[in-house]
């Protein structure tokens, strides 16, 4: 996978990454010939440019590449495709972050390729750079690989068994332990929510359960695993049905950090739940107004077979409180209005405990990954109210979409439960580089670099986290009434 970054190389070009602000120094100290060079081809030092600089005989002796200011992560991606076949070498005096600039270079690389018949070109190699740390370049970079490839490939060859499977290849790596509940067996297991979305496919729903670890705090992931989307009966239109195979992206998302937290041996003890089902249409698909009664024992009106994905995950959150975790994170790509409210490449978060959201935030921002928390608003929690049962799985209204979706799932946590729910899209509608179209693993570097410090001892990760969170919070406005008419 990472092939093209390699430990030696008989012959490796320098690369000399600059960044505008720094470009007119670095010059001065060059030979006349490098600088007549330079500025004839009118290199500025742009992110992301690059100015091929050849030696006296005309071959290859460096590569001028243009940064950003601050930490990047990113520019340097774009070297493994666009630079001549062979070999390179960060600069030794390169005042860039060796890891991220390695990063760059890994993620470059990565395309999905399962149903391509011409073979793949070759991809410029880079010698690992010193003081890079190449555990954790492979780590993220194999994490994200994995959860992209899994959400681009199409439901044909990626339905709930598939996805079983890929859990247990990852499991079989790290010496996990799985489980799976299969088709009428979630019903006599009670989990009939994860059955009830499940039964109308011929592809049968499960849930499956990874087990990991032995001390330590316990943590439980939960991911969506809708592997397509139909809408069921409230069948959605072609337009919006097209990428429905991403609807799997939270359980993928999910899966990438399992595989990391193992791989990296963190102190604590794993659970990863994915509800693995197919929405489809037949005659034994749920119907609008029908009502199930949940893994929790909470009655449900479905007024939206198009609002699956909150159904399946109610029962796995459920179960994920059986064994009283420390902290339980799920993701799903749940609403299309969190993706209008803030876009398709910011997950939306919610959570219980202010502490964790913003050190989750923080890590988002440290590592160029970023969430952004909307509020757990109890006051909509009566747009759920149903006149038939305990709630109904979604609003008749058009607002607060993504708010009401988590206040669903918050009724099936603990009321004193650590609880992060994490709303995304999944999927890349834009190529940038080291980002190509595709499925995307939206917050993994953040959630990994958050794990990563909320498993150390507490006395330690506490202090670290809340010397970074605000000691106050800016008291609330008074609430004015407003003159203008509601629009």
């Amino acid at each position: 996978m990472l092939d093209h970054l390699v430990d030696r190389a008989a012959h490796a070009v320098p690369v000399t990454p600059l960044r505008a602000a720094g470009l007119a120094a670095w010059l001065k100290a060059q030979p006349a010939n490098v600088q007549r060079w330079v500025k004839a081809l009118d290199f500025q030092a742009k992110p992301g440019s690059t100015c091929l600089v050849p030696d006296a005989e005309g071959k290859l002796e460096r590569v001028l590449f243009g940064l950003e200011e601050g930490a990047d992560r990113w520019s340097s991606a774009i070297l493994p495709t666009t630079l001549p076949a062979g070999a390179y070498q960060l600069d030794a005096d390169a005042s860039c972050d060796p890891t991220l600039f390695a990063f760059g270079w890994a993620a470059g690389g990565y395309r999905f390729r399962r149903y391509r018949s011409e073979a793949a070109g070759n991809l410029a190699r880079l010698v690992w750079p010193q003081g890079a740390d190449k555990a954790l370049v492979k780590r993220l970079v194999g994490a994200l690989s994995l959860a992209r490839d899994l959400i681009s490939t199409p439901a044909s060859d990626m339905g709930p068994a598939e996805l079983g499977a890929a859990v247990k290849a990852v499991a079989k790596e790290h010496k996990a332990k799985v489980k799976e509940i299969v088709g009428d067996d979630l019903l006599k297991q009670n989990y009939p929510t994860i059955h009830m979305v499940g039964r109308a496919s011929s592809r049968a729903p499960r849930l499956i359960d990874l087990r990991w670890g032995s001390e330590g705090p316990k943590l439980t992931l939960v991911g969506k695993g809708v592997c397509f989307d139909s809408g069921g009966l409230d069948l959605k239109s072609g337009n919006y049905m097209r990428l429905m195979k991403k609807d799997m992206g939270g359980a993928a998302l999910m899966l990438g950090l399992a595989q990391a937290i193992m791989d990296a041996k963190l102190k604590l003890q794993l659970r990863l739940l994915i509800p693995a089902v197919e929405n489809s249409v037949s005659g034994n698909a749920m119907r609008p107004l029908d009502v199930v009664k949940t893994r929790k024992g909470l009655t449900v009106e479905i007024g939206d077979t198009d609002a699956e994905g909150r159904l399946i995950l109610c029962d796995a959150l459920a179960e994920a409180e059986s064994d009283k975790p420390d902290l339980i994170i799920d993701a799903a790509t749940l609403t299309g209005a969190a993706r209008v409210a803030l876009g398709t490449e910011m997950p939306a978060l919610f959570a219980t405990k202010d502490a964790t959201a913003e050190a989750v935030l923080l890590h988002g921002r440290s590592q160029e990954d970023p969430l952004w928390r909307l509020p757990l608003n109890k006051s909509y929690r009566r747009m759920l109210d149903s006149k038939v049962a305990d709630i109904n799985n979604c609003s008749e209204s058009g607002y607060a979409g993504a708010i009401t979706a988590a206040l669903y799932l918050q009724e099936f946590i603990n009321p004193d439960s650590d609880w992060l729910h994490i709303d995304t899209m999944g999927w890349n509608l834009i190529s940038r580089p080291g980002r190509p179209e595709g499925g995307e693993a939206f917050g993994l570097r953040a959630l990994y670099a958050f794990v990563s410090e909320w498993a150390k001892p507490k006395s330690a990760a506490a202090a670290k986290i809340i010397a970074k969170v605000p000691a106050t919070r800016p008291a609330p406005r008074k609430p004015q009434v407003s003159r203008l008419r509601r629009r």
